[in-house]
């Protein structure tokens, strides 16, 4: 039986060692099937890490933790009278590393890292020290797809009295019912001339308070702007200035959520859509519209029409594309692309909106959601092969903001550039230890740090794209010399690389120690190879 201390030490354990082998959320595979290093080999690594400790971790009967420093620690699972003992360093410190001496050894540990020692002597893993290859996403423009879209466009009707009426505007969740994003909002007031402001460079101004997720506003079929929420607040509030005019005057708002709640409490307690309604800056004060009277609809027209299939497309006049308005259907035919890579679809010059391919919905797209750093979250949007066809693809982009679909392109990806960042410092790779007879053994005399990597799908390699033995930095695909470098680093890596499927490098080849340009330092191997197929 294990303890209920030991039980919490391990599963403590095994959380610090997923967290600070995966910091991040990506999955092992990446949207179009590929598969993504080193989250791939790294976590396979850590399994077979696992289970060179399997006896200590399961039959010791003693578990501890020491500290060993201010923010360093070591948990020890062992059987007393055995040769069954494992080891976790923990190096907690974010920022240095560190050097740590346990049982007369000193081991290196990076920064907020762990290393494993299946027999409490030797390090066959680091969280930090990936001795698995990276690969780089490219994303290849196709040729064959985007000789010419013919691209044609349809403005969406924008209603602006409905039925379905009721005093308040309805909860968006409860109107769309999970069958569309996308719900109408209309209301219609009057305004005399002596409720408008008299300066003509003075315009009253529409606010809409909403719980989420964003919101479309038009006054009289004119669109007058956007807004949204975030993920960490969903209410926001849009204000715009708006030219209204003496007389009758058509507000119609389209509420769009992006998903139903995924997780946590009171789900069902989660609301949406606009709450309150108001127009400020007139000469008669702030009118509120919340209970003004709203009419309601749920979808669009073109979705009602079924204007993303090629029947549905039929029932209305598409005409060619011009200035991209708001709320705009666009419809064009590609041919499948070369190859058997996944394909994507890059939303260059677009703004929000939907995506369907030959009828199916491939998803949203968001391109005016920008990072910190003022670009879009995400450009490429992966077309799954079994949508498509070899010729006449039919695509239709529903585009809410304002685009112009001339610079979408059709793109083929891959992760032909893979890349190895190896240290003097690194450990074996746990590929090179076994257990027998509950003891860990090599199962080669090698055991030098290696640069290994292997080309994907049985491609092999066409070119060296950076090789550097010194301080080269950089990740995978963006790799750059530091201030020291051995002059022959590429010559040595096309040696031993050049049109093979897989090679291993070690660090301590003799033309990069004849070559040495900074002997003084530990010294780390940075490499990024091109796989293709061979003609």
């Amino acid at each position: 039986m294990v303890d209920s201390r030991r039980l919490l030490l391990r599963l403590t354990l095994f959380s610090l060692l997923l967290t600070s082998t995966f910091a991040d959320d990506d999955d092992k595979d990446d949207s179009g099937g590929l598969q993504r290093d080193p989250k791939w080999a790294h976590l396979k690594d850590l399994h077979k890490a696992l289970n060179l400790c399997k006896r200590a971790l399961l039959w010791g009967s003693v578990a501890s933790v020491q500290k060993l420093g201010p923010d360093q620690e070591v948990r020890i699972f062992e059987q007393p009278g055995s040769s069954i003992c494992a080891a976790f360093i923990a190096n907690n410190d974010t920022k240095s590393g560190q050097t740590i001496n346990f049982r007369g050894h000193d081991y290196n540990l990076p920064a907020r890292s762990i290393s494993i020692l299946p027999d409490c002597k030797t390090v066959v893993y680091n969280t930090q020290m990936i001795t698995a290859q990276h690969n780089a996403r490219n994303f290849v423009r196709s040729q064959t797809a985007n000789k010419n879209f013919n691209w044609q466009m349809y403005q969406e009707f924008v209603p602006t009295q409905l039925g379905s009426m009721s005093k308040e505007a309805m909860e968006l969740y409860g109107l769309t019912k999970d069958k569309t994003d996308y719900g109408w909002f209309t209301t219609t007031i009057e305004l005399g001339s002596r409720d408008l402001p008299m300066k003509k460079d003075t315009l009253p101004v529409l606010r809409v308070a909403s719980l989420g997720h964003g919101l479309l506003a038009f006054v009289n079929g004119e669109f007058v702007g956007a807004a949204h929420g975030s993920k960490v607040e969903k209410s926001f509030v849009f204000q715009k200035p708006v030219k209204f005019k003496s007389g009758t005057n058509q507000i119609s708002l389209l509420g769009y959520l992006v998903g139903l709640p995924d997780s946590g409490a009171y789900m069902e307690h989660r609301y949406a859509g606009p709450r309150s309604i108001t127009i400020l800056g007139l000469n008669t004060g702030t009118l509120d519209l919340s209970i003004n009277g709203w009419g309601h609809q749920a979808g669009l027209d073109g979705e009602k029409k079924q204007l993303f299939t090629e029947k549905g497309s039929k029932k209305v006049e598409w005409k060619a594309p011009s200035g991209g308005p708001a709320l705009t259907w666009y419809k064009g035919y590609f041919d499948a692309p070369e190859g058997n890579n996944p394909v994507a679809i890059r939303m260059t010059g677009m703004g929000k909106g939907m995506v369907w391919i030959n009828g199916e919905s491939i998803g949203r797209y968001w391109m005016s959601y920008l990072s910190p750093l003022l670009q879009p979250t995400q450009s490429e949007y992966q077309i799954p092969r079994a949508f498509l066809k070899p010729n006449n693809n039919f695509i239709v982009i529903l585009e809410e903001e304002g685009g112009d679909p001339k610079n979408v392109e059709i793109l083929t990806v891959d992760r032909d550039t893979v890349c190895s960042y190896v240290t003097e410092y690194h450990p074996p790779s746990v590929r090179l230890f076994e257990t027998k007879a509950g003891k860990l053994k090599p199962k080669s005399n090698d055991l030098r740090p290696k640069a290994e990597l292997i080309c994907p799908n049985k491609k092999q390699v066409v070119a060296v794209e950076f090789a550097s033995f010194g301080d080269p930095f950089g990740a995978c695909g963006t790799y750059d010399l530091g201030n020291c470098t051995s002059s022959v680093s590429k010559e040595v890596v096309e040696k031993y690389c050049m049109g093979k499927v897989s090679c291993a490098i070690p660090l301590d080849t003799p033309e990069f120690e004849k070559n040495d340009a900074c002997p003084q330092m530990k010294k780390a191997l940075a490499i990024q190879l091109k796989c293709a197929f061979k003609n």
